[in-house]
């Protein structure tokens, strides 16, 4: 959870302390809708990304899923469409497409404000917070008050995360003085005894610590990463640490750490670490810095908690914007919205394990007809699409969207590098550094295919299935149709995408 330090934004925190109830149950309210109405169609509102109903989002927090339903937290502000005093809003879907938006879930009280964080299911009731035995649903939160410190609560839920109450003896982990300590992400570590623990992975300035609870109420602390070759640009917020098999069948371990500023294209971005966690600390394979997304807009993404065995994908979502300009992009019902959701799995380019971010499958669902792009010009009919590409082998390539006003976004595949620019996207003036060219260093990476999903205001770019990927938002002022090729093969394909609204 980033936060921007102005003068203003403690005033209006200060005011929500005061304001406030102490009341430790959350109580249950309709779901905020502004004065206008949404009707999911304004200028520039996504059609197939979450959005929320109204007003602020950022960082999404304590992604859990249970019976069916994928819950959705995240970094809102109910009354302004700039970033303020934090809650949780709250929405579910059976498909991470469409999207049920519900009450917000967690309000401030006296403790703080209520940052970044995560969710489980208590299988065990480890904690005793669970009613009538049934498997408590824990959110794991950041406190944060200006004028004390950050600390970590938790609240539980026995109503599926319909209702909250929090914990009455809060905060769990106390600050040890300082200034950022947040974003906790617990998951639960089976030590193959037939015993296990809870882990949490929490952002301490500009290190991952880790902690170990056998309830979620008492933490102890492990160990702590942060190596000298890791990028530091900025502070280290939102950490996520899971397992995944590699290409040849053996368990490796992720640690993902969003970092603001400091992303290879200015600004927030996330880099990961591959290596072994042992239960008590992490340890990193090389010392290569490499980043999730090269795009200017992928931020503070975590995993789902509790996804099934029978399942077996790690599902990813992150925050689609950048706090270079995130509070002053031009929209005013609603301000930010989510990625595409993506599985994320390993794979080896030159004896590097590297992580690879795929769509999920259940956006061809969405899927309303496609034809077949055989010239190097088309005209699409509609700006919701996926553009399936094959690159002519052993050559560049530019792909090109345009529109009638000589708007354009231009993205350029060269010998060792992926250039995208969208300087001339629409509106862009609204902050200088949002008009920067992009660059992807390949490192050796062959691109043989390209696939862009379109939406109103983003462009989300998979090179090979995801091995590299950039996710941008843009706002052109009409749909950019026009479609030029070169070095793409003549069989490429685009599917029409229909609005998950």
């Amino acid at each position: 959870m980033k936060t921007p330090f102005k003068p203003i934004v403690y005033l209006l925190i200060t005011v929500a302390f005061t304001a406030c109830s102490e009341n430790k149950k959350e109580q249950k309210t309709e779901v905020q809708i502004p004065d206008s109405n949404p009707v999911f169609d304004e200028a520039y509102r996504p059609q197939y990304h979450f959005t929320p109903a109204k007003n602020w989002m950022n960082d999404p927090n304590g992604m859990v899923y249970l019976d069916g339903e994928y819950h959705l937290f995240y970094q809102h502000n109910p009354d302004s469409n700039v970033w303020g005093p934090m809650h949780w809003g709250h929405a579910v879907s059976s498909d991470m497409l469409h999207w049920e938006h519900l009450p917000i879930a967690l309000y401030p009280d006296s403790l703080g404000t209520i940052f970044s964080g995560s969710a489980v299911i208590d299988k065990g009731n480890t904690s005793g917070l669970g009613e009538g035995g049934k498997n408590p649903m824990i959110a794991i939160f950041t406190y944060h008050h200006p004028e004390k410190s950050q600390t970590q609560g938790i609240a539980y839920s026995n109503d599926k995360g319909r209702t909250w109450t929090k914990y009455e003896n809060n905060p769990v982990l106390e600050n040890p003085g300082i200034p950022d300590f947040r974003d906790p992400k617990v998951s639960w570590y089976d030590l193959g005894d037939g015993t296990g623990k809870w882990i949490m992975t929490l952002a301490v300035k500009n290190k991952i610590s880790f902690y170990s609870s056998p309830n979620l109420l008492d933490w102890e602390h492990e160990s702590d990463f942060n190596p000298t070759w890791a990028s530091y640009g900025g502070v280290w917020e939102c950490p996520d640490l899971f397992p995944l098999m590699d290409q040849e069948g053996h368990e490796k371990w992720v640690l993902l750490v969003s970092i603001n500023p400091g992303g290879p294209n200015g600004g927030s971005a996330t880099q990961y670490f591959t290596g072994n966690f042992d239960g008590k600390s992490f340890s990193a394979d090389g010392n290569e810095i490499k980043w999730i997304d090269y795009g200017a807009d992928n931020y503070a993404g975590v995993t789902w908690s509790d996804i099934p065995k029978s399942d077996g994908r790690r599902l990813f979502l992150g925050w689609m914007s950048n706090w270079q300009y995130a509070n002053v992009v031009p929209t005013n019902v609603w301000r930010s919205a989510m990625t595409l959701p993506r599985n994320l799995e390993l794979f080896n380019l030159e004896g590097k394990d590297l992580l690879a971010s795929r769509p999920v499958k259940e956006i061809k669902t969405l899927y309303d007809n496609s034809e077949k792009i055989e010239a190097t010009s088309h005209l699409l009919r509609d700006g919701l699409f996926h553009l399936d590409l094959k690159k002519t082998e052993g050559s560049s390539a530019t792909i090109k969207l345009s529109n009638a006003l000589e708007e354009e976004v231009v993205l350029k595949i060269q010998e060792d590098k992926i250039v995208f620019d969208r300087s001339k996207s629409g509106q862009v003036e609204f902050n200088q550094e949002f008009q920067a060219i992009h660059e992807a260093p390949l490192n050796g990476l062959e691109i043989y295919d390209i696939s862009i999903y379109s939406d109103k205001s983003s462009l989300e770019i998979f090179f090979n299935d995801g091995e590299l990927v950039l996710t941008e938002i843009l706002f052109p002022n009409s749909p950019l149709l026009k479609l030029d090729l070169e070095g793409i093969e003549n069989n490429g394909e685009v599917h029409y995408l229909n609005s998950t609204w």
